[in-house]
């Protein structure tokens, strides 16, 4: 009998120059993981294009790789003196990390684990954490944040950086206070595990905890700057305690002039972790022993006063430089999965690696070294042959709707198009040949509508989608289109062989610029599926519901399937003509709201219902 393994997803909102990130990656195939599934999500915002060359071949044996493009090109400063961090930038990195616990929590991950792009591991630091059983712990990371003053820990007690604790209503003096922290800061230097109200940066955050409603969402009523302080806030309103763990410190590449502290840090933590090492189950038992010389990772308070250590940088250890846009727009990536560029996994580029997905340091550094040459960009790379996109839609009397709008749209990338005209009465189908000339169409008339049983409609279209042999199945309605970065970042959705289901998110437009949210009208918070991937070996079964039976088959779950953040308009309900169409014709199929929902039929008509402005 095979043993259920702990299943983790490491997540990192990624803006990072490449001689970093290869040191961030490298150490996270060091990482032990034994008894663990480990997956990987990132989010690629980098504007350096060795960057996100460095992201798109990095393929660990026997781990998932998601990654997506941030879609956004913002500028972020950085120097040897500080990092400059504005609202914006905090908020988008906010969003970034929701994205990765709405991941988590979709696909049933035990943990998730957020790692910021510029800490190196220790190899047992995975192994350690889950094994104490705390639902939020961080391992411990020390850092210089102005030149000229002490190290300190990316974790604190209280408000929005106070490393010293102190009772409500209790006003201590400077002396005391500054005896506090020196207090804070040398018993974090020494191996344990220890309760504090803030953290950030390198924490495992388990499924209970998601579970419960944890998240990085702002706060409205709490002016601290910085979302980690709301993720704390709200965990600690939730009952869930926060931990650091100094076991095992991270060494943080806070300046350039870091680099040069890594190849010592990795000599000593490969020499501490051995070979073979502790299960999760023993790991659990080891939270009285560590290391205890940990000097190159930055365990080490000088003589200071508290409250001017960090300087400038409001946002103490729980930033760093994960996750801020790019100034120059070169690195989007879009939503591609796992996989290297060269198919092979970590195996292509010359048998680098081991059979259990664990890397030593010298495989590490051999294989990402190829995949980052001298001149930071390999030439002459080709092009793998682009998979045929399929597009599929059921029409009817669309002449006057929306169907002319979204053709010209969807004929910016697909390859054919297979369509069936369920009765229209107008020129719909003459619509559809003008403006998809030059695509191969089959267009499939039904002189007598089958809308009246959706399940026959949609095998008969699955049935006439099959018969051209199509590669990708991208199945849509005629008044559903894509936000415009679709047509181009589809491109590496198509390519990707580790994922052969894509899901996104609808949003019903109540207007040209504004989509519905309330209880009723909530599509846009799941994600649904709508870019398939054909397998012939695959026995596709069919939901044979008469209403709201699903455009695809009903266990195309069972294949590898991912989220994209690419974001799908519905503008079927954004007139009130439509609106009041569609309210009848559910009422006339489905008055008792057998196969939908009785209630949001209702909904449909009413007078004010809440609207939220589209950004593009």
């Amino acid at each position: 009998m095979s043993e259920t393994k702990i299943r983790v997803l490491i997540g990192s909102p990624i803006h990072q120059k490449p001689q970093v990130l290869e040191h961030f990656l490298s150490s996270l195939l060091r990482l032990r993981r034994d008894g663990i599934t480990l997956d990987f999500y990132f989010i690629d915002d980098n504007g350096d294009s060795a960057s996100s060359l460095l992201l798109q071949q990095f393929a660990p044996a026997g781990s998932e790789v998601f990654l997506q493009s941030s879609g956004f090109h913002d500028a972020y400063i950085r120097n040897d003196t500080t990092h400059y961090w504005n609202s914006d930038l905090v908020w988008k990195v906010a969003g970034f990390k929701n994205l990765m616990i709405r991941r988590a929590e979709a696909f049933g991950y035990d943990h998730l684990f957020l790692i910021d792009s510029d800490l190196i591991l220790h190899p047992d630091t995975l192994l350690h954490l889950i094994g104490t059983g705390k639902d939020i712990i961080s391992e411990v990371f020390w850092t210089q944040w102005q030149p000229g003053t002490i190290l300190q820990p990316q974790v604190w007690m209280h408000d929005e950086y106070n490393q010293w604790e102190i009772l409500p209503g209790e006003k201590p003096s400077q002396a005391e206070i500054n005896q506090r922290f020196h207090s804070f800061l040398a018993k974090l230097q020494l191996p344990g595990i220890y309760e504090v109200g803030g953290l950030g940066a390198c924490t495992l955050i388990s499924r209970r905890a998601i579970s419960s409603g944890v998240s990085y969402d702002m706060i409205r009523n709490i002016s601290y700057w910085g979302e980690d302080r709301h993720f704390c806030i709200r965990a600690a309103a939730l009952g869930i305690p926060l931990y650091v763990d100094t076991h095992y410190p991270a060494l943080h590449l806070y300046r350039d002039s870091d680099l040069a502290k890594v190849a010592a840090y990795v000599r000593q933590t490969t020499a501490e972790s051995g070979a073979g090492g502790a299960s999760v189950e023993e790991a659990g038992r080891e939270t009285a022993v560590g290391s205890d010389s940990m000097e190159d990772a930055g365990r080490e308070a000088a003589k200071g006063g508290a409250g001017a250590a960090h300087g400038g940088d409001t946002l103490g250890g729980g930033k760093a430089d994960s996750g801020a846009g790019a100034a120059d727009g070169g690195g989007e990536k879009a939503d591609d999965g796992a996989g290297a560029a060269d198919g092979g996994g970590d195996k292509a580029d010359g048998g680098v690696g081991s059979a259990d997905g664990v890397w030593t340091a010298a495989e590490a550094e051999v294989h990402l070294r190829k995949v980052l040459p001298a001149d930071s960009r390999p030439e002459g790379t080709a092009a793998a042959r682009r998979p045929k996109l399929t597009l599929t839609m059921v029409v009817k009397n669309e002449s006057q709707r929306f169907l002319r709008q979204v053709l010209q749209e969807h004929r910016k990338y697909i390859d054919e198009a297979v369509i069936i005209d369920d009765g229209s009465t107008d020129n719909t189908a003459d619509i559809c040949r003008e403006v998809l000339h030059g695509i191969p169409l089959h267009l499939v008339r039904n002189d007598v509508s089958r809308f009246h049983n959706e399940a026959d409609l949609r095998m008969q279209q699955w049935e006439e989608v099959v018969k051209t042999n199509p590669d990708w199945i991208l199945s849509l309605d005629a008044d559903e289109v894509f936000e415009a970065r679709f047509a181009t970042d589809i491109e590496l959705l198509l390519q990707e062989e580790a994922c052969d289901l894509f899901c996104f998110r609808l949003y019903d437009f109540w207007d040209d610029n504004h989509y519905r949210e309330d209880h009723y009208w909530r599509s846009h918070q799941s994600y649904r599926p709508f870019l398939l991937r054909y397998r012939e070996e695959f026995t596709y079964v069919w939901n044979t519901s008469p209403q709201h039976c699903g455009r695809l088959p009903e266990n195309i779950f069972e294949l590898p399937h991912q989220l994209s953040n690419l974001r799908l308009k519905h503008l079927g309900w954004s007139r009130p003509e439509y609106r009041l169409d569609k309210y009848l014709r559910y009422m006339l199929l489905d008055p008792d709201g057998q196969y939908g929902w009785k209630e949001q039929y209702q909904s449909i008509l009413d007078q004010q219902p809440k609207l939220i402005p589209w950004v593009e």
